[in-house]
């Protein structure tokens, strides 16, 4: 039997709209970030052909100021979006407790706490939401979970491709090891906007999901066949 207070079904529309819009915003912000990356690259590149100038000078200003933007949007947009989508994930967790009380290999709690914890975050909550994605499609017409697998890995791909960058980043001294961190950070935060780009779809495609469930109505019987 499940624990804890009995789960009650509420709308995760107007939640699942806003992540899709904050990661909208976090897409964006990668998009500056990826034109930030270019700015260095190309700055580093010039600077390493030994093309000095008073222009050179100009633009290698002009890149760490992008660099600086780039680095707070992302930081903003990243903060915002996690927290709108745990509360959102956490609600479709208890939804989907109501659609299917005995379908899930993990408790309530670990819709956040999962997040969190070193190591076990690199699969529970991947978990947790393919029992929820379980649990909430059509009534005994289980749907494919390729999308959930695909915003997972990308998700976690670009987690560490970013953490390489940035590590790479604040490592370098000399203009060689700025150019291959530029790079490095160029493949991240372009995988981060597909990863972005994966993870709307992803809350979309399960908020809808939840919300034809719930309008649906219960699961009819089976027939019975009588001999």
């Amino acid at each position: 039997m499940p624990l804890g207070p009995p789960p009650l079904l509420r709308s995760p529309v107007g939640l699942g709209r806003a992540v899709a819009i904050l990661l909208g915003a976090v897409a964006v912000a990668d998009v500056v970030a990826v034109w930030a990356d270019l700015s260095l690259l190309d700055v580093m590149n010039r600077m390493l052909a030994d093309d000095w100038s008073v222009a050179l000078e100009r633009d290698s200003d002009r890149a760490d100021g992008l660099m600086a933007l780039a680095a707070a949007l992302q930081t903003f947009t990243y903060l915002a979006t996690a927290v709108v989508f745990l509360v959102w994930f956490h609600r479709v967790r208890v939804n989907a407790e109501v659609f299917d009380p005995f379908g899930h290999r993990k408790k309530r709690g670990w819709a956040i706490g999962g997040w969190f914890v070193p190591v076990v975050n690199l699969w529970f909550p991947r978990r947790i939401a393919v029992d929820c994605w379980d649990a909430s499609g059509p009534w005994q017409k289980p749907r494919s979970h390729a999308l959930v697998n695909t915003w997972w890995k990308l998700w976690l791909l670009s987690l560490f491709a970013g953490e390489v960058g940035d590590r790479a980043y604040f490592r370098a001294e000399e203009a060689e090891e700025y150019r291959t961190a530029a790079q490095q950070m160029l493949f991240a935060d372009s995988l981060e906007i597909v990863s972005a780009v994966f993870a709307a779809l992803f809350v979309l495609a399960l908020t809808r999901m939840q919300d034809d469930k719930a309008r649906s109505g219960p699961r009819e019987p089976e027939p019975v066949a009588v001999l």
